[in-house]
């Protein structure tokens, strides 16, 4: 019995041209024309046909994403106003809606334009850069143990001639049984420190506190391509 009218409230859901949404914990009232305005969209397909949602205990339509940021893909669709706040969150939520016309507006404005054609671009040429991040997080939390702080020695080359000058510095400190994780050499325009600012923005958005600062020479370094290398340091409290 219980079943059966579960059924005949979503059927009935379906056929209304009202509708409420659970989104996250945040409850939203649109109409099934405004869900479905982009045909080909991810949501318009959840309201196409056979329930395609689960409902929550008042027989809302939940979608278990983040409701904060559905009002902003709501308004698009309900008035193409493209937001103008939270553009990075946005983005990310067209993308899992598919609103293809969004994303493509989103991808225009400049912090999503910067993002995904310059910096992104730039880091893809950047050999290994996301498992280097990954790396470095590894080793500093490995050296964590009993400690307020941890280094990590970081190798930047933008060249093969930079890269070949540091070779034998990094064998050196192989042998002293330091960790050196090695970033470059790359073709593009941007700089070291263009590349350093990258490393710690994007260790930064994983919620770790860090900072970054030329490599001294220490005793026994016996090259002078120590002008390549660099300290990380990750500050834990």
């Amino acid at each position: 019995l219980i079943w059966g009218f579960v059924i005949l409230k979503l059927h009935t859901a379906l056929l209304s041209p009202i509708v409420e949404l659970n989104v996250g914990g945040e409850v939203y009232t649109t109409t099934l024309s405004t869900l479905k305005k982009h045909p080909g969209s991810k949501l318009a397909e959840m309201f196409t046909g056979q329930p395609k949602l689960r409902t929550d205990s008042v027989g809302r339509f939940f979608i278990d994403r983040n409701g904060t940021y559905f009002k902003f893909i709501l308004e698009y669709l309900r008035s193409n106003q493209v937001p103008t706040q939270c553009i990075q969150d946005v983005y990310k939520e067209a993308l899992f809606y598919d609103i293809e016309p969004l994303v493509k507006q989103l991808e225009d404005s400049p912090q999503i334009f910067g993002e995904v054609v310059a910096r992104k671009q730039f880091l893809a040429r950047v050999p290994n850069y996301s498992e280097n991040i990954e790396l470095m997080i590894r080793i500093a939390r490995a050296e964590a143990v009993a400690s307020r702080q941890s280094s990590v020695t970081v190798c930047v080359v933008r060249t093969e001639e930079d890269a070949a000058k540091c070779h034998d510095a990094l064998n050196s400190l192989d042998m002293d049984k330091k960790s050196v994780v090695k970033f470059g050499p790359w073709k593009a325009t941007p700089s070291i420190s263009d590349l350093l600012d990258c490393i710690k923005m994007d260790i930064e958005a994983k919620g770790y506190k860090i900072s970054f600062q030329p490599h001294i020479t220490e005793k026994g370094f016996r090259f002078k391509s120590y002008v390549f290398f660099y300290k990380f340091l990750f500050t834990w409290w």
